[in-house]
């Protein structure tokens, strides 16, 4: 009997028991079974169809969720940046403000040492320069 080609023909019903009632039921029954192969082929192939075309609705639908988790992410991205753009922005106003008073302090201390230099010097050259000999007050004397 072949799987896909016609159905078996079986020989003359003479050497069969029963005679030719017999022969045209060996006849029906292997009619039947070929049928019976021949719908289990087209549900296979119809079953075949359909998970191909499951798998493809998978295969779109996970490539649909991706994108749409890509987007999510880029979305997510963005409005972090966006906060930390403005955390960033507001820290670096600060540094701006510090850096702002250290130039005025550094200012008005230079301003004070050009004021005060010539006093200060004077003061200090006065003082090495003139010399007055005294015995400190803790030397003792010998007696």
């Amino acid at each position: 009997m072949g799987l896909l080609g016609e159905p078996p023909v079986l020989g003359g019903g003479s050497s069969l028991v029963g005679g030719v009632g017999s022969v045209t039921a060996v006849h029906q029954v292997a009619g039947a079974v070929w049928e019976s192969r021949l719908s289990v082929l087209s549900l296979f192939h119809t079953v075949c169809a359909l998970e191909t075309g499951k798998n493809r609705r998978l295969k779109q639908a996970k490539e649909e969720a991706q994108a749409e988790i890509e987007q999510y992410r880029l979305q997510r991205e963005k409005e972090f940046k966006a906060k930390e753009a403005a955390a960033l922005g507001s820290h670096g106003s600060c540094t701006t403000e510090v850096e702002k008073e250290t130039q005025e302090k550094m200012s008005v201390i230079q301003q004070n040492f050009q004021k005060n230099r010539e006093v200060v010097l004077s003061q200090l050259l006065s003082l090495v320069c003139d010399i007055k000999p005294e015995i400190h007050v803790n030397y003792r004397i010998n007696g």
